[in-house]
């Protein structure tokens, strides 16, 4: 997705209650024109979790016939954005020619590296009719030897993405190694990337890495005493042994992995320089980023 404009002032708490939490984010609601998400990440309080430096959550949304996603040509730099669906479908364009329908399961990686534009919109069959779309898109900052690498775009089916039960809690280990199985989906640092649905009284302990939290997407935990409610994100100190509890039916992100150090963010561009941010602005508004094949006569403007 695109930001169409910088929003990081969301609310955030300390946390006063479990120990092993270091804040709670309360997502915000923006607005994208066809449809609404809630932005998690980035906040003035916490711009990342491990390398994970963006999060939306995505709907639900219900499109009338006629309406839908319709995301015009935008640039990124120096990331790599992750969109997995719960519902729905995004059909995926971008200016390495790759043309992609991403369905509910899938992984879908595209690596902006030195740059690269794409678009996200629906086919016309799934247009043509009333449909829904519900998932989570999330942006990778890159290491910094592999800021500038070539663009590229990698596409994991959801049959390739392991799936399993830990004491009754289902699970699928989308990007990274956690609870015994490793993900296919490639990875530049340490990465964590966990979906969890958890029926009520279950309990789930939490994977151990440098810097780790958890979305809720459906339902509410508890981690001792502490309450994480629907759309919160609840950020852990490194700590051990830490686990949550479902007081409702649950549905849930784990997100996590190494510290890279600082990076900045500018619309829909990061990178550890603020000059080369300059440099990508000053690219796409002289028009020499490469065009998204088969879409090539809209794109977003560049914000004042």
């Amino acid at each position: 997705m695109s930001i169409e404009r910088n929003d990081t002032e969301l609310d955030c708490q300390v946390n006063q209650g479990c120990d092993a939490i270091e804040m709670i984010i309360q997502p915000r609601e923006t607005d994208l024109g066809e449809f609404s998400v809630k932005r998690v990440l980035p906040t003035r309080a916490r711009k990342m979790v491990g390398p994970w430096i963006f999060f939306d959550h995505m709907g639900p949304a219900q499109f009338a016939p006629g309406q839908g996603v319709n995301v015009r040509p935008h640039p990124h730099i120096n990331l790599a954005t992750v969109t997995y669906l719960f519902d729905g479908e995004i059909l995926h364009r971008d200016s390495l020619g790759s043309y992609q329908t991403i369905r509910p399961g899938d992984i879908n990686l595209m690596v902006a590296g030195s740059g690269i534009v794409h678009s996200e919109r629906e086919r016309p069959e799934v247009r043509q009719s009333a449909h829904r779309l519900h998932g989570l898109q999330l942006w990778l900052a890159l290491p910094l030897a592999d800021e500038e690498i070539a663009p590229a775009f990698y596409h994991y089916p959801a049959n390739a993405i392991p799936a399993l039960t830990v004491n009754g809690v289902a699970l699928r280990v989308l990007i990274g190694e956690a609870f015994g199985v490793k993900s296919p989906v490639k990875t530049f640092a340490q990465t964590l990337y966990v979906e969890a649905h958890l029926q009520p009284g279950q309990t789930l302990s939490l994977p151990d890495c440098e810097e780790r939290a958890i979305y809720v997407a459906q339902g509410s935990l508890q981690a001792k005493d502490t309450v994480i409610g629907e759309h919160q994100m609840a950020v852990f100190h490194n700590v051990k042994g830490v686990s949550v509890s479902a007081t409702t039916e649950s549905r849930l992100a784990i997100i996590g992995g190494e510290n890279l150090g600082p990076r900045f963010i500018n619309w829909n561009f990061i990178s550890s320089r603020k000059e080369r941010i300059d440099q990508a602005r000053q690219d796409w508004s002289a028009g020499r980023f490469a065009k998204v094949v088969g879409d090539e006569d809209e794109f977003i403007p560049l914000p004042e």
